[in-house]
């Protein structure tokens, strides 16, 4: 490192303003203050600001200038205005929103077909029923008969 303070970033010149460039940006933005913040028209160093001014926006960077390049891949972001919004549009549903959607009616369906009793589970579910609602019947009435019995035992042993 050089002795006496620090050197510019490496290889890079210093650059020093014109005090004539100094002055002349110094009298513009005097004008625009004047006038309301409104660019000056008539005077002539504004207008060489201006092409100054397109001239940068149009060159471009790097190899941009030399090969026109479309990607069909690159999407611009364009800001879209309130009145433009179109909300009586229907969204378009991404694909696991359609197979959410899909699987609820589904179940519903099935839930709907179970209670009337026209799935195979349902069927299944009915033959259970109906056997343990007749075993439950035969067990009720052997008790009954049982009880009988020992009613008519204790009758006969009474006498």
């Amino acid at each position: 490192m050089p002795r006496g303070g620090k050197k510019g970033h490496k290889g890079r010149g210093k650059q020093f303003s014109n005090p004539e460039e100094i002055d002349r940006q110094m009298r513009v933005q005097r004008e625009k203050e004047a006038n309301g913040g409104a660019d000056p028209d008539s005077s002539a160093e504004s207008d060489e600001e201006s092409s100054d001014e397109d001239y940068d926006q149009q060159k471009k960077k790097g190899v941009e200038g030399l090969i026109e390049i479309e990607n069909p891949n690159r999407v611009s972001q364009k800001s879209k205005k309130v009145a433009e919004l179109d909300v009586s549009a229907p969204k378009e549903l991404s694909r696991r929103e359609r197979e959410e959607i899909e699987k609820q009616r589904a179940k519903e369906r099935y839930m709907k077909l179970h209670l009337e009793g026209k799935t195979e589970q349902a069927r299944a579910d009915l033959a259970r029923l109906a056997i343990i609602k007749k075993q439950r019947e035969d067990a009720a009435r052997k008790r009954d008969e049982l009880r009988k019995e020992k009613i008519t035992e204790e009758t006969k042993s009474k006498r």
